[in-house]
Parts: C-alpha cells; structure tokens; sequence
C-alpha cells in the first residue's frame, strides 16, 4: 500500500466518524448550535460520510476520487471559516484546516496519477 493509499484511507475513515457523529453527539449538536447553524448538522454528517465512502469509491475509480476529495476539501474550508468566524482557539480550529489540506493533497496528487 503506498502513501496516498493510506492517507485516503485514514481520511475515509476520519469523515466516516465523524458523519456519525453528527447525527447525534451532543457535543456536535452543541457546536453547531454554537456556530448558528443547528440545521446544518444533519446534511454535514452526511455529506462527511459520502464523502468518506466517495473516497474508498476512489481507490477503484479515480473521478470518485477527485469528486470525494475535492468536496471534502471545500466542506473543511467552510468549516475553518467558520471556526475563524467563531473565534475558535488554534487547537480547535486546527483539525479543520488538516482535513482540508490533506484532502486538497489526496485531490492534487490523484489527479496526477
């Protein structure tokens, strides 16, 4: 298994945890109420674990790959966005702006393949 493998797998497996999570965590029910956006919490989870899944989907075929990871880049943008928004601390923001990056770096690295 190379590297890009891997990191598609554990992001897959990150946006699969925390979808669920998002239908009913209190803590992610807590945030999002906090961010403003309680309507939002339902279709984040499942974008997050469509993504995840879209991101296995592409380990077979590739424009699932690019599809998942660039989506899942964008939701993480926002979600820094927010965070910065909030004035969240570093610590909090940090996981958001990381998922971000890795999946730009999964986007740009399967594009070349």
């Amino acid at each position: 298994m190379n590297l890009l493998s891997i990191l598609i797998w554990a992001s897959s497996i990150v946006f699969i945890v925390y979808g669920v999570f998002c239908a009913g965590s209190t803590s992610m029910v807590a945030d999002f109420q906090r961010f403003g956006l309680p309507s939002l919490r339902i279709l984040t989870g499942i974008l997050e674990i469509v993504g995840g899944m879209g991101l296995l989907v592409g380990l077979k075929w590739r424009p699932a790959l690019w599809m998942a990871s660039a989506g899942l880049s964008l939701l993480m943008l926002i979600a820094f966005g927010v965070r910065l928004k909030m004035r969240d601390s570093v610590v909090q923001s940090i996981p958001s702006l990381a998922l971000m990056l890795l999946n730009l770096y999964i986007f740009v690295q399967s594009t070349r393949a």
